[in-house]
């Protein structure tokens, strides 16, 4: 069993420059890099037992263990294959693929519970055998351009799942009646809400995304981050802060969620079906919620999150706004540097904002649903290869959001960083900014 308390660190954390070091660092700073967000995962899954690691509370969750074995067959399977060394451990290939069809067969996805075989302790010592072999390699010179890229891939890779490690425990452990708490003593700010407040922006053209073509060109991003490209915005405005728990209550007991007119119609339809009376793990007196502390006072000046993308938007028609695109939301994000409350600053539950002017909490806190559904930006590319089912094969039925949670690691963050989900979706860390139009 892996134990420890989580530690408290300070409340804004980040990225000034918004990304980490370029694809074709020296092969000793990664192999630092590797070494600290290896770490960090097994840090993240150490106040969990053995119990824990197995839990699958639904499809869309994963076990911590599923984490920490698919994270490490990453590496096996696209930089040690890639590189021409044999797998470390072939026989579990099967088990801890996710979604790469050519990289052979999956075990089902809503069945990774089952797999009590292997142990979290054989888990863990794969884990610390590549843990070894991989910085060695890259300290022989073995790899190449492409092979360290492949590295940092699978650190950004990773910190995708050090969230979701997070969200998904957090999901299992709201199912147990117990509703036991991964972490006991989660720091917390109090104050009231910044006051909702409008900032103007005008028409214009604006450039958004990545500029990171080929693979070794600048910093790190996602394939489908890029190509840089043009857009042109109407005038609009965008809200200062994202919308607060309780704002998104007075929704609740206005009938929000008893007016179809409100709703798009899949949306409505789910609303029926799922019994949906308010955002995830709320309490029915709409005063309480739970948390990875267990359950909490709700604090109404912190903003609202575990929205599905159907919730937010009925929200925001109800508000008299909107959702900001994700062109408008980058364009403001990009003027700012990324510093927030992330998964780094301890806290892991979304917290008012602090009183500042302009616009507040874009990085950290909460995701932020926008109106774009998710597609590929003119002159998409994937990348080559077995790893260009990365991203693109994604692009049906998922709507972007932007800014990552209190979950987020704070160096996984970056302006153009493009999350997506299907609309329905819950159990992430999202909420919204309303948005509107202007004359």
């Amino acid at each position: 069993m892996l134990r420890t308390q989580v530690p408290a660190a300070p409340d804004m954390v980040g990225n000034t420059h918004a990304t980490a070091t370029s694809p074709a660092a020296p092969a000793d700073w990664l192999a630092q890099r590797f070494a600290a967000v290896r770490a960090e995962t097994l840090r993240l899954a150490a106040p969990l037992s053995a119990e824990d690691a197995m839990l699958q509370s639904m499809p869309d969750a994963s076990p911590a263990k599923w984490h920490l074995a698919h994270t490490t067959w990453f590496f096996d399977r696209f930089v040690l294959q890639a590189a021409g060394l044999p797998p470390l451990r072939p026989q579990w290939n099967a088990l801890f693929n996710s979604y790469y069809e050519s990289a052979g067969p999956r075990h089902p996805r809503p069945q990774r519970g089952l797999l009590s075989r292997p142990t979290l302790q054989d888990v863990l010592d794969w884990r610390r055998e590549l843990d070894a072999t991989l910085p060695a390699l890259m300290a022989s010179g073995r790899f190449d351009s492409a092979a360290l890229h492949r590295v940092e891939l699978g650190l950004h890779h990773e910190q995708q799942h050090q969230e979701l490690l997070l969200t998904d425990i957090k999901h299992a452990f709201s199912c147990n009646a117990l509703m036991p708490a991964y972490a006991n003593h989660l720091p917390v700010i109090t104050g009231e809400a910044v006051p909702l407040r409008w900032i103007a922006r005008d028409e214009g053209v604006a450039e958004i995304g990545h500029d990171r073509w080929p693979m070794d060109s600048g910093d790190f991003a996602f394939d489908n981050e890029s190509p840089r490209h043009r857009v042109l915005l109407a005038a609009h405005a965008l809200a200062n802060r994202p919308v607060s728990n309780g704002e998104y209550r007075q929704f609740i007991e206005e009938g929000g969620y008893r007016r179809p007119e409100l709703w798009l119609s899949e949306g409505w339809a789910t609303v029926q079906a799922q019994d949906w009376q308010r955002p995830l793990y709320w309490q029915p007196d709409l005063e309480h919620a739970f948390t990875l502390a267990g359950p909490r006072g709700l604090d109404p000046h912190a903003p609202v999150c575990h929205l599905s993308y159907f919730e937010a938007d009925a929200f925001a028609r109800w508000a008299g706004g909107r959702l900001p695109t994700e062109a408008e939301w980058e364009r403001a994000a990009s003027l700012r540097a990324v510093l927030g409350r992330f998964a780094d600053s301890g806290f892991l539950e979304p917290q008012p904002a602090a009183a500042a002017e302009g616009l507040l909490q874009l990085f950290g806190d909460v995701w932020e649903w926008t109106a774009s559904p998710y597609t590929a930006y003119p002159g998409y590319r994937p990348w080559p290869g077995e790893v260009g089912e990365y991203n693109g094969k994604f692009m049906c039925g998922q709507w972007v959001l932007r800014g990552g949670s209190a979950v987020t690691p704070s160096r996984h963050a970056r302006a153009s960083y493009r999350n997506f989900f299907p609309p329905a979706s819950r159990w992430q860390f999202a909420g919204l900014r309303l948005a509107k139009d202007r004359p």
